[in-house]
């Protein structure tokens, strides 16, 4: 048998000249590792095979997994779909702690309730927490309504802080409310810790002395502050009566809730910021310095108080109207009348008498404003007021009767009567502006790790006027009027004020105000005991008196 065999005629395959004469020196200077001058190849059909099998291999699991889901088990999931449902809930953020100066802890969370230290005089710093009001609700888009929000002070101001942000899951649950499964969104970022600037066992101690002269004196309340003269910082706010942060943020008991509602001494009012009283005496050294920057009067020129002065009565010309001092006090210089708190003295300075020139109304209501007790300080808290400068228009306003701006008018303004209202911190700015010689300054509650400059504005006072307050105020420690603060340990300079209030002048509010020590100053105080009878003698300086001396017993440092 003959076997033809014929070869098969192979198709030619085309070259192209680039592909015979490539040039191994890569004279053309392409670049080998972008792939430039390589051949491309074509994806072979093992490679396309491959593909079409994979995906057809997908095609049929989804289709698979399709026909379970609407076929096999369609009933069983359509039943559970009907039965079980989704809802949307929050996961609660911690919020942060609060600590102290010095890393004592004043606020913190247990898993029911924040709670707090249990040493008094704090709340009205720390504040308190509650569930989300209507208006928070309105206010705040997607607010959780168990979200834990602060009500006031410290916990209220710094709420975004301290607070967090809240996480979010899904939850499935059946129609009994079990749960099935969860699925956590977002997580919760938890509530960052803050340090004050609040020296807890001084502010204890402060408050303590303080709700003992107001109940045993008879006062109606009672603030004060101690602030950083450089930089701001407060060293205690205290406000007296305060009501108990815990118990408000429990919510519970609730007859003591209503107690501290029904209080007609107003334990809500944090007086530090929003209380509004008299100045009365503790004006004086600002009328002073006025009267030096407007050249008005050296600091050595003497004048005479012989217990009163008396001009001409507006309505009765035949008669006078009659301007006591409180005591008669002879010749007296600047130094000397702020150390006795002479009225006569600061009446002529102020308002003018006889051959005296005197600032008059406008220069008095500049320098007031200038020294900040018309505007906020700016303190880190919510619910500050504005303390009230006098002027004509606030005459005419409250008096249409009788609109008229007189002498008498301006003498009263010369010693902080009137229509004069000032708040605790106001004076605290006021009194460190003193201590530091024109420097107006922010206060603050949040230590900070950099000392930042608090300096709002400084004053164009030359600080040779500033040095004869402070020779006033310290005399009046000496020998004068603030005398009960001339404690061993402690150099202090102070100026204490008494101010006229009600109907019959029967009741006064008790000031204090200055600084220590007094050679190179580092904190000033303001402290104001409210409504308290006129016939008693003891008062804010005897408040301060007695912290001063636990001061040096304990806290020292404060005092060097």
């Amino acid at each position: 048998m003959v076997f033809n065999f014929r070869k098969k005629k192979q198709k030619p395959i085309e070259i192209y000249p680039d592909e015979i004469f490539l040039d191994s020196k890569n004279i053309p200077q392409f670049d080998v590792y972008q792939f430039e001058g390589r051949i491309e190849k074509p994806i072979g059909k093992r490679t396309f095979i491959t593909m079409t099998v994979f995906f057809i291999m997908v095609g049929i699991f989804f289709v698979g997994e399709l026909f379970s889901i609407q076929i096999l088990e369609g009933k069983t999931l359509r039943e559970r779909s009907e039965k079980n449902s989704l809802r949307i809930d929050y996961i609660l953020a911690n919020r942060g702690i609060i600590f102290d100066r010095n890393g004592e802890t004043l606020a913190w969370n247990e898993p029911d309730a924040r709670l707090y230290i249990d040493w008094n005089g704090l709340s009205h710093v720390l504040g308190y927490v509650g569930l989300p009001s209507e208006e928070d609700l309105q206010k705040i888009d997607n607010l959780p309504l168990k979200q834990i929000l602060g009500k006031d002070g410290i916990e209220k101001r710094y709420n975004d802080i301290l607070g967090g942000k809240p996480g979010m899951k899904i939850v499935e649950t059946d129609v009994e409310n079990n749960i099935i499964s969860e699925s956590i969104q977002n997580h919760p970022e938890e509530g960052k810790n803050i340090k004050l600037t609040i020296d807890a066992k001084l502010q204890s101690q402060f408050f303590n002395i303080m709700e003992s002269v107001m109940k045993d004196r008879g006062f109606h309340g009672g603030s004060g502050i101690i602030i950083n003269v450089n930089n701001g910082e407060i060293l205690s706010l205290v406000s007296c009566p305060e009501y108990d942060s815990e118990i408000l943020s429990k919510g519970e008991p609730e007859e003591k809730i209503m107690e501290f509602l029904n209080d007609a001494n107003k334990p809500f009012l944090n007086r530090v910021i929003a209380g509004l009283y008299a100045p009365g005496s503790i004006i004086k050294p600002l009328i002073a310095i006025a009267a030096l920057n407007e050249n008005i009067i050296s600091s050595q020129k003497q004048i005479f108080s012989a217990g009163y002065i008396s001009i001409p009565n507006p309505f009765f010309p035949d008669k006078q109207s009659i301007f006591k001092d409180w005591k008669t006090h002879g010749w007296i210089d600047m130094r000397k009348a702020i150390a006795v708190s002479s009225d006569v003295y600061f009446y002529e300075i102020g308002g003018g008498f006889e051959e005296q020139r005197g600032l008059g109304i406008k220069k008095i209501e500049d320098y007031t404003k200038l020294f900040g007790l018309d505007s906020l300080t700016g303190v880190d808290l919510y619910g500050e007021e504005i303390g009230i400068v006098p002027n004509p228009d606030l005459k005419e306003k409250f008096e249409p009767n009788d609109p008229i701006w007189r002498i008498g008018d301006t003498y009263n303004a010369s010693i902080g009567q009137g229509y004069f209202q000032v708040t605790p911190v106001e004076m605290a700015i006021y009194a460190s502006a003193i201590a530091n010689k024109g420097k107006i300054i922010k206060p603050h509650l949040i230590l900070e790790d950099n000392i930042q400059d608090y300096t709002l504005r400084s004053l164009n006072i030359s600080e040779d006027y500033f040095n004869i307050i402070h020779e006033g105020m310290r005399l009046s420690v000496k020998e004068g009027t603030a005398s009960a603060l001339n404690v061993f340990g402690a150099e202090i300079a102070a100026k204490t004020g008494t101010a006229e209030i009600g109907a019959g002048k029967k009741y006064v509010n008790s000031w204090v105000i200055g600084f220590f020590p007094y050679d190179h100053p580092q904190y000033a105080f303001a402290v104001v005991m409210e409504k308290g009878p006129s016939a008693n003698l003891v008062g804010s300086p005897y408040v301060i008196r007695q912290l001063i001396d636990w001061m040096t017993i304990y806290t020292p440092q404060y005092l060097k």
